[in-house]
């Protein structure tokens, strides 16, 4: 089963698009004109203005496309079901930690397309935001298990890293997507689409957020953490990697 056959229920509703995002990639993507978007869920960050196939293993993320989506072939990044080189570039938007071979996975987008644009995050970078490095550091101890952008690094041939800030009002509920809205945190609903959330234990998030709400009831998070409430957007370590092909691996 996959992992958003399990959490993914009402994902649509809580991880909309964020525009600034969205636009972000599009300028990653450049003039390819023929995309396979990898991992592509609920087809939130699906490119507009060219030929995009989507590949989404979960039934239950596919169910929640909305009408107009791009065309869905349910399958994993680990075996595409397409020919090689087919596509100008392979899109990847926070999936690559949810496979269950990374460098399977990254190989095949490397089959099919000789670009690809891959939206990750830096664990070292993400590890000191408030709430991992104060509230619930299991995260931080949970992803260092995962594939994320050193792995990606250490599969592709990687021509350039893009930092991609997070606004304060981002839209797309991904778990750095309310560090000036703390209070969102304590909504069970928000929880649920976040998949960093799932892989902790469920009574070390319950005493995390009931601290939270703690906190803010009291006012010392607002003490600790007066200046980002002054920032319209943060660096959390969230990365688009532009990459060609496979590594060269020299020697």
């Amino acid at each position: 089963m996959s992992t958003y056959d399990r959490i993914g229920v009402g994902y649509s509703s809580r991880r909309q698009p964020d525009p600034r995002i969205a636009d972000a990639l599009e300028d990653a993507l450049g003039l390819a004109s023929t995309v396979v978007d990898v991992g592509s869920g609920t087809g939130s960050y699906q490119p507009s203005g060219r030929s995009v196939v989507g590949v989404e293993p979960s039934q239950t993320m596919i169910d929640q496309r909305p009408a107009g989506s791009a065309a869905v072939i349910r399958a994993v990044a680990e075996n595409l079901p397409v020919r090689s080189g087919v596509f100008d570039a392979a899109l990847a938007v926070l999936t690559v930690h949810h496979w269950e071979d990374h460098v399977g996975g990254l190989e095949e987008l490397a089959r099919v397309a000789a670009r690809q644009v891959i939206l990750t995050w830096d664990p070292d970078t993400f590890s000191r935001f408030w709430l991992v490095a104060d509230y619930l550091p299991e995260i931080a101890t949970r992803e260092s298990t995962l594939a994320t952008l050193e792995a990606v690094v250490d599969v592709l041939e990687v021509r350039e890293v893009r930092p991609v800030l997070v606004p304060a009002d981002c839209t797309d509920g991904f778990c750095g997507a309310y560090w000036r809205r703390p209070a969102e945190y304590l909504d069970p609903s928000v929880r649920s689409a976040i998949s960093a959330f799932a892989r902790c234990d469920p009574d070390a998030v319950v005493t995390a957020m009931a601290r939270l709400e703690e906190d803010l009831v009291s006012g010392a998070w607002v003490r600790r953490y007066d200046g980002l409430l002054h920032r319209g957007e943060i660096d959390l370590g969230y990365r688009i990697v532009l990459c060609d092909g496979i590594r060269s691996r020299g020697g």
